[in-house]
């Protein structure tokens, strides 16, 4: 679903934060604040450019510094002031931070697992996705309650937190939100306002594939 294209109504424009170095070597970041690296910048400066195009009238960001340098690369092409809000920040996943997804698989396995399956789990005793969502949803609702008619905003996030919260924008059950599939670096998902609520315009856009390093951070 590529291709960014106007639609009536509002827009949530839902972007993931650049690459990091915990994401190259698919190490579990969370809640850690761990910094973009060359290349994630380079990828937030070129993404920056298409979401400019949208004219978005408002930038909300986690106050994770890779989620805020992202944000900050649109902000200036935009002059757009960048609101941070901790609400928006990664799923914090206790003693599976910082750990391989090798080593999640092998001291984790079964939770790991069961958390695929679409099960609640608490990975490494942090949060569950609906807790993710409880916090999450309401910050960007509360902004996008703010948009001028067809107006957009950009929420710039975390490849988990963005997931659960267009689960939780969708009304979909959790047990589903897996199925959304995840985001790679920098790219976005577009909600749109319809006659029964959001619904889901694009997801994953981006300039070109690139793989999805990370499961949630």
């Amino acid at each position: 679903m590529n291709g960014t294209k106007r639609a009536p109504g509002r827009r949530i424009v839902l972007w993931r934060h650049g690459q990091t170095a915990w994401n190259l070597e698919r190490r579990f970041q969370g809640s850690t604040d761990i910094e973009l690296t060359e290349a994630g910048r380079a990828q937030a400066r070129r993404a920056a450019r298409l979401l400019a195009a949208l004219r978005p009238h408002a930038i909300v960001a986690s106050d994770l510094q890779r989620a805020a340098a992202t944000a900050n690369e649109l902000a200036a092409l935009t002059r757009l002031e960048v609101t941070h809000d901790a609400a928006l920040r990664e799923t914090y996943a206790g003693d599976w931070q910082g750990l391989t997804h090798d080593e999640i698989l092998a001291q984790y396995g079964e939770q790991y697992t069961a958390w695929k399956r679409g099960e609640p789990v608490r990975r490494g005793g942090g949060e569950l996705e609906t807790e993710v969502a409880d916090r999450a949803a309401p910050v960007v609702l509360n902004h996008a309650g703010k948009l001028p008619e067809n107006g957009t905003l950009v929420v710039v996030s975390h490849g988990g937190t963005i997931r659960t919260t267009i689960g939780r924008l969708l009304g979909l059950d959790a047990h589903h939100w897996e199925g959304l599939g995840g985001l790679s670096n920098c790219c976005w998902s577009v909600l749109g306002e319809g006659a029964r609520g959001w619904r889901l315009l694009e997801h994953n856009a981006g300039t070109l594939p690139e793989p999805v390093l990370g499961d949630d951070d």
